[in-house]
């Protein structure tokens, strides 16, 4: 007997950059957003619309409570009504199956009876070299027997635990793959037969890196449905159900994940019990920032896969990953600044820095630090700030720091210099600047050191997150 289909592997496609910001709908048909809205909920949320107006007495209309249901699960503002960020996410590609009732947790936690489980690639995609579709696949497998005590052996004839395939279009399971985009792949939850299989859309464009949909990360995923994990709502896991790519050498499974799997299966057999990052979570009193930049009158805030928007009109802050907006850049950016006047923003890491114009990215690969004028012995830079009145862009080594002319692209004679002597109160080891107004706001730790460099002194301390409204 067939099992039954856990959640598939969800894309939200990401919206341009520029219209996360509400905005009045305008022109857009009311009467076509509310048949949007009832067939989304109809769809993946079980609602049953009633012959009434759908929007009338919204306090107590079961189409207002799906609504908060399903803004409650993407993490959207929950107001119970259609508003833009709300339409946006409907009209975005997606799987076929629902996010509530029994799907979205696995009913009767099902799970493998057994540990040492095979598995088999059964076809090949044409988008990749055999050997690495073997490599991205292994490594899926290893993300989860790492955190738990599981073993994975593969076969290569008869029948696995997990058969493993690309399909395309209508393959005979009752969910027809949708074409390029949208659904990239399904897999079942424990069981015979068709139990664990995972299919991957054919129509999709399979990589290794991050052009395309990265394999490995798509496997690793479906992987955790065919072991038992539905979606989780945590955005910075793995079994999120949106699309995010990093560098795969970068990657380590987030604790939500671990913390799912080994609910099911139990702690790895190994001497030390693994660990995995957490989603930073916005108004934690604890609150650290690798960098920190304007841009085109916005605020960034950088941290590990993650940056926060802030943008002064707007109360809100949002958290999204580096790689939806910038697939080429790093995780981990450890200084920004804004050259307002040539509209460039650079982002460090280690000796490397990247330069985007607006929102894109202006070189293919990094430059070398070395090439602004930084001796060899520097290895990083901690953080950056420009001041545009004077053209001077000021970085922060341990307990020196740098300035930079950027009209002669040269370093200023007579630098390093201490940064206590030119910034009273502000210790060594910066972790991210930014200046706005009049002030300098250096971040250390959890605190934020408020400089005014008229008078060369901190003038306030506050917590690292208190743009945020926190």
């Amino acid at each position: 007997m067939t099992r039954m289909k856990t959640f598939s592997f969800l894309l939200l496609l990401y919206v341009a950059f520029s219209s996360a910001f509400p905005v009045a709908p305008g022109t857009e048909d009311e009467d076509k957003n509310t048949q949007l809205v009832e067939n989304y909920l109809r769809n993946f949320y079980k609602f049953e619309p009633e012959k009434q107006s759908p929007f009338k007495n919204k306090n107590t209309n079961p189409l207002t409570e799906k609504l908060k249901e399903m803004q409650t699960f993407f993490g959207l503002k929950v107001t119970g009504k259609p508003d833009v960020e709300t339409l946006e996410v409907m009209k975005m590609s997606r799987c076929g199956v629902p996010d509530v009732g029994q799907y979205r947790l696995t009913e009767g936690n099902p799970k493998w009876e057994r540990k040492d489980l095979t598995y088999r690639i059964v076809n090949y995609t044409p988008d990749m070299n055999p050997a690495d579709v073997d490599k991205a696949i292994q490594n899926a497998f290893k993300v989860w027997s790492d955190v738990a005590p599981l073993t994975f052996k593969r076969i290569y004839d008869g029948t696995a635990d997990i058969m493993m395939s690309f399909e395309i279009g209508d393959h005979r399971d009752n969910s027809p793959f949708d074409g390029p985009n949208g659904l990239l792949a399904h897999a079942f939850q424990p069981g015979n037969n068709i139990g664990g299989d995972v299919h991957f859309d054919e129509a999709e464009f399979w990589t290794k890196g991050s052009k395309g949909y990265n394999l490995f990360f798509v496997a690793a995923h479906e992987l955790g449905h065919s072991l038992g994990l539905s979606h989780s709502d945590d955005p910075g896991a793995l079994m999120y159900p949106t699309y995010s790519y990093i560098e795969p050498n970068e990657f380590r499974l987030p604790q939500d994940d671990i913390n799912g799997i080994q609910a099911i299966y139990g702690q790895s057999d190994g001497p030390i019990k693994p660990t995995g990052p957490t989603t930073p979570v916005t108004c934690d009193p604890k609150l650290t920032f690798d960098a920190v930049a304007t841009l085109r009158g916005e605020l960034l805030f950088f941290k590990d896969r993650y940056f926060w928007r802030k943008h002064s009109q707007i109360p809100e802050v949002e958290l999204n990953f580096i790689s939806l907006l910038w697939p080429n850049l790093p995780s981990g950016i450890q200084a920004a600044y804004e050259n307002v006047e040539k509209d460039h923003v650079f982002l460090f890491k280690e000796n490397k820095y990247w330069v985007l114009n607006g929102y894109e990215l202006v070189y293919n690969h990094p430059k070398s630090i070395y090439d602004l004028g930084f001796p060899k012995n520097v290895k990083r830079i901690n953080a950056s700030y420009s001041d545009e009145n004077s053209g001077k862009t000021y970085f922060f080594v341990g307990d020196k720091y740098w300035r930079y002319d950027e009209n002669r692209q040269a370093m200023d004679q007579g630098y390093p210099r201490k940064i206590i002597k030119d910034f009273p109160g502000i210790g060594k080891n910066v972790d991210a600047v930014f200046q706005h107004d009049r002030y300098i706001y250096f971040f250390i730790g959890n605190r934020q050191y408020q400089f005014d460099p008229n008078v060369k002194r901190v003038v306030s301390v506050m917590k690292s997150n208190s743009w945020f409204n926190c």
